[in-house]
């Protein structure tokens, strides 16, 4: 199958314009939790300076016996300093008022009492501020540099919005650009120590997934031994391991092929070898007799192990369908296949309980028990003289997790030569002229019901556990 053809994002497309655009957005967010407060602080400031200026110009005004007596002119100088349209000075229980020569009417008057310094209140007026609309007059209240007097300072608002505003422009281009710096630094050193190395994983698992069996683009892991470092090396291994894989399979299918070939003509030859056999053993020859039947058994042997190449050569993956199966008549029907029900000398016991009902593939499972119970059976048959009662039996337990069906029989056993490559295709049979194809079928169809057939030693007999997943029970 061919593999569909990948890309990798563009440079500017993938990690690295995310990680940019992260990087200034954090910084912009880090730089507006400081400017709020601060534009609150700034606001506070520009407003006791004036408040300064005013309680310099009542202290101006204070010094002189009449102050009705002062020039207007002067008057009006110092609350121009001052940025106001009246100075409002209050001690001991006296009020005494400055405005200009032409006094103006207000239509909105705020408060801005400088007394009251909690930053909830700062940065609330600060905001009231900035978002106002033109026209208003700010009333600003302070303390006088003498106890118990007090300074209302009435001046234009538009003043302090604009140097707001001005201030709001700076902290922003100076937040930019700070953000821009940073990113730009941080995107150099991350692009150098995780990106770059990144990408470069990327682009050898694309390359290396359209062509597994090119050696050449196995990844060289490089020395770090941080977390980039191992994903490299177990990359590189991986890739190591699936390059010998796939060559050692395609390996194994050509000479598979050729060994079915070979196989095909074996069987043809010994089929005709078989009948000629046959044709033997009629004769009267005492000699032919006698060897006649070992020279059928033997060629019978042959052919079922040629049989049963092929049809492992034949077997494909084909995945279970299952179905809610009553395990208790499939383990009869398996019995009856194994030629197990109604045997003359070996006692069957069916102890599943009759409304044991699983999801199962019944014909894949079957295989796997008929397997079972045909090896039992054989073992048994082989050492009849040897056991008294011979038996099978077929038994079930369930637990939270699983469910566990045993095959369990009273003969002799597998002898240790067997046990070591049980599940080993052509490797794990038990008796001569066996192809040890069964368990290893019997095996895969477990797994591929999320099980597994294993094998529990015990002193004398033999069992093999089918576990199934207790999701499987319906």
């Amino acid at each position: 199958m061919t593999a569909k053809r990948r890309f990798l994002p563009a440079r500017f497309w993938g990690l690295s314009n995310k990680l940019i655009a992260t990087i200034i957005a954090v910084i912009l967010l880090v730089e507006i939790v400081f400017y709020v407060p601060s534009l609150a602080i700034f606001r506070a400031n520009w407003l006791n300076d004036r408040l300064r200026v005013g309680v310099v110009a009542v202290n101006v005004l204070d010094a002189v016996p009449d102050v009705m007596a002062l020039p207007r002119n002067l008057t009006d100088r110092l609350l121009t300093s001052a940025g106001a349209h009246a100075i409002v000075y209050r001690r001991q229980g006296q009020s005494q008022l400055i405005e200009l020569a032409d006094p103006v009417t207000p239509d909105v008057v705020v408060t801005a009492d400088m007394r009251q310094t909690d930053i909830a209140t700062l940065i609330m007026g600060a905001f009231d501020t900035l978002f106002a609309g033109p026209g208003r007059t700010l009333r600003i209240v302070g303390e006088g540099d003498l106890e118990a007097s007090l300074v209302e300072l009435l001046m234009p608002e538009r003043p302090l919005r604009q140097e707001m505003l001005n201030y709001s422009r700076q902290i922003g281009a100076l937040s930019l650009a700070i953000a821009a710096a940073t990113a730009v630094a941080l995107y150099l050193l991350a692009s150098f120590l995780f990106i770059h190395p990144i990408r470069r994983l990327t682009e050898n698992m694309l390359a290396f997934r359209q062509e597994p069996e090119n050696g050449t683009l196995i990844i060289a892991p490089s020395p770090r031994r941080d977390e980039i470092g191992v994903a490299e090396r177990e990359l590189a291994a991986m890739e190591q391991d699936l390059f010998s894989m796939l060559r050692q399979r395609r390996h194994l299918a050509e000479l598979g092929l050729a060994v079915a070939k070979i196989n095909h003509d074996l069987r043809n030859t010994l089929t005709s070898a078989q009948l000629l056999s046959d044709q033997v053993a009629t004769l009267d020859d005492p000699k032919v007799q006698r060897l006649a039947p070992r020279l059928v058994t033997t060629l019978d042997r042959a052919i079922g192990f040629a049989q049963s190449v092929l049809e492992y050569g034949r077997q494909t993956s084909v995945p279970p369908a299952p179905v809610p199966t009553n395990m208790h008549a499939l383990i009869e029907e398996a019995a009856f296949d194994a030629r197990l029900a109604g045997h003359p000398t070996i006692v069957f016991n069916n102890q599943l309980p009759d409304d044991l009902v699983l999801n199962v593939d019944g014909g894949q499972m079957g295989r796997v028990v008929l397997n079972l119970l045909k090896n039992a059976r054989e073992a048994l048959e082989h050492a009849a003289a040897n056991i008294p009662d011979p038996a099978v039996n077929v038994g079930a337990h369930a637990t939270k997790a699983d469910i566990t069906i045993s095959v369990t029989d009273n003969g002799p056993g597998l002898p240790p030569k067997a046990r070591e490559n049980l599940f080993v295709a052509f490797q794990g049979s038990a008796r001569a002229g066996g192809t040890g194809l069964g368990l290893s079928i019997a095996r895969e169809i477990a797994e591929a019901h999320g099980g597994q057939l294993l094998f529990k030693d015990q002193p004398s007999g033999t069992r093999f556990d089918i576990v199934l997943p207790s999701t499987l029970q319906a």
